[in-house]
């Protein structure tokens, strides 16, 4: 196995990266590497497309070539600018660069004149047939398909017929240009492939109603390849079954016959390669399903941090740092697999455990009262945003004679086995600040405790000689006045069930009914609104995160404003991957 050197550890190559290096050490194509990402303009990009975005990028990163970014925008009814926009966002802020954009839609002309030159080869014909007529035509994998009626079509009234498409004189849905291959081949993908249809209802987004017939995506894909100068054409596996048609249409005009077409020499050809797709449990990936979630409002819209988009996993507070290192940790295989959605939250929480300040919030307040405090007067506490980490700052925390604790850290009566604050003398630490002692609570008329009452020592204030004395228990604490309210969205699994595209039904009747939970909080003033302003890092908003002590991980929410501040859950602290 071939091995290469990181910076902390040895890895063994994937086996795309072995193909390449085998490519470039028999000097194929020249020694040149070239790679595309070539999504759809029809939705949003999600962690599937991630996975295809770390090989195609990463793949140019690593052996010094270059990567464009292609839009593979051949069918106008479900494309549209908004998608192309928010596709180069979210690339952006995964930290990649291309090489050029370009489009699909930039070799339509290209295109259709190898369309002319296969129907006067006699490797293409005009097919009448309706789609179902085509389907049953084809055959099974075992049973060798029919032929159209259409297939002996003379080649200038198939010219003739193809042309008048072109020019829309031909309905939607009446003809389509198909090729002449072998309606008896095993790979049904070789059965006479259709090679355009007619779209008359659309407008294309960038070309307008210039065209009215559209090549489909077996005969658009290879040759835009090639005249890119791709030489990697990496894809997934579902399109394994599509490489020998791939590299059939570009058999048909390349080589030293047809030079011309392309800059790269007589020699220059892409080659397709696949791995596998990302599976995640608890979640969809079909683009479908995910826009009927949408449209139908069961989310909040493609970037509902619930989703699986990018956008979704950004406003669920993920790093691109913690996605790349996701994607690494799963590899590229042959092999079609599930991935514990439980390793996604893992490796967020190890990013976010290294970097996200930590602060308090009190998710079910009770109010505390330290009576020997001196009234009215109040002091700010310095503490370390990260614990035994200087180096990364520190916060002001106010502290005074009323303070909001977690009621769950206080109990009336509690046995010897209960640490937290309890009448009885038994010491607690309140977080970087002062030990007390609980002396009682007061309650309301139904019997729910409103206050708790307590004492402190003056001289144990955490970082004095005093504050070294150990309890067995610390709790954390907003100061009243200061306090600030917060909203917090706790956000869980999308789906109740692990792979709900395997189970029968309506995939809708799976979702999580507790997904969301929205809570008012209180939490310490650090986190004013106004601190929120999103920073840039090479020219890209990042966001802001934070540990709320031992309630989880959370990220500042775009609907914050100036006097409601959202955060949004991205995990909680426990971690349950590795058990």
């Amino acid at each position: 196995m071939e091995v290469e050197k990181t910076q902390n550890e040895e890895r063994s190559l994937n086996f795309i990266e072995q193909i390449v290096e085998k490519d470039l050490a028999e000097g194929v194509n020249n020694g040149r590497i070239q790679t595309r990402f070539p999504p759809e303009p029809n939705g949003y990009l999600h962690i599937g497309h991630v996975k295809a975005i770390c090989m195609d990028f990463g793949i140019a990163e690593k052996y010094n070539g270059v990567c464009n970014l292609r839009f593979d925008d051949t069918n106008p009814a479900k494309e549209d600018t908004e998608y192309v926009e928010t596709i180069e966002r979210d690339i952006r802020w995964l930290g990649f660069k291309w090489g050029q954009i370009f489009y699909a839609s930039d070799y339509f002309q290209q295109l259709y004149d190898l369309a002319i030159m296969f129907i006067k080869q006699g490797k293409a014909y005009v097919d009448e047939q309706t789609a179902e007529q085509i389907a049953e035509q084809k055959g099974t994998p075992t049973e060798p398909g029919v032929a159209s009626p259409f297939r002996d079509r003379p080649i200038e009234e198939n010219l003739r017929l193809f042309e008048a498409m072109q020019r829309g004189e031909i309905e939607e849905g009446k003809m389509v240009l198909r090729a002449k291959i072998d309606m008896a081949n095993p790979n049904m993908h070789f059965r006479d492939p259709i090679m355009y249809r007619i779209i008359t209802s659309h407008p294309h987004h960038r070309t307008g109603r210039k065209w009215n017939v559209y090549p489909m995506y077996d005969f658009a894909h290879g040759q835009s390849d090639y005249f890119e100068g791709v030489t990697h054409s990496i894809c997934t596996l579902e399109f394994e079954v599509h490489r020998p048609l791939y590299d059939w249409f570009i058999d048909q005009f390349s080589g030293p016959n047809f030079c011309g077409l392309s800059p790269y020499g007589p020699d220059y050809r892409p080659k397709q390669r696949e791995f596998n797709r990302l599976n995640i449990t608890y979640t969809v990936m079909s683009k479908r399903k995910m826009l009927q979630l949408v449209k139908e409002g069961l989310v909040a819209g493609w970037d509902d941090p619930r989703m699986p988009t990018v956008c979704g996993l950004r406003r669920r507070g993920y790093t691109p740092q913690a996605i790349r290192t996701f994607m690494d940790k799963i590899g590229y295989t042959k092999v079609e697999g599930m991935i514990d959605q439980g390793l996604l939250e893992h490796t967020i929480r190890e990013d976010l455990k290294e970097t996200a300040p930590r602060v308090c919030a009190i998710f079910d307040p009770v109010k505390l009262v330290i009576t020997n405090y001196e009234g009215g007067v109040s002091e700010t506490l310095v503490a370390e945003n990260i614990d035994g980490h200087p180096e990364l700052g520190t916060r002001e925390m106010q502290f005074g004679r009323e303070l909001w604790i977690e009621r769950g850290d206080f109990l009336e009566e509690a046995d010897n086995k209960f640490y937290r604050l309890s009448p009885g003398g038994r010491e607690v630490r309140l977080k970087a600040s002062y030990i007390i002692q609980a002396t009682g609570c007061e309650k309301d008329e139904d019997g729910k405790i409103t206050t708790v009452y307590a004492t402190y020592d003056p001289n144990s204030k955490s970082g004095t000689e005093g504050g070294n004395r150990k309890t067995k228990a610390t709790i954390n604490w907003v100061e009243c006045k200061s306090a600030l309210d917060a909203e917090v969205r706790l956000y869980d699994r999308l789906f109740a069930v692990e792979n709900p595209s395997a189970e029968e039904g309506d995939f809708r009747d799976l979702l999580n009914p507790d997904s969301l939970e929205v809570k008012t909080i209180k939490i310490e003033s650090a986190l004013r609104c106004e601190l929120h302003e999103p920073v840039l890092k090479d020219g890209i908003e990042q966001e802001n995160h934070y540990q709320l002590l031992k309630q989880g991980y959370f990220v500042v929410d775009p609907d914050t404003t100036s006097d409601h501040l959202v955060l949004n859950r991205t995990c909680s602290l426990k971690d349950n991957y590795l058990k």
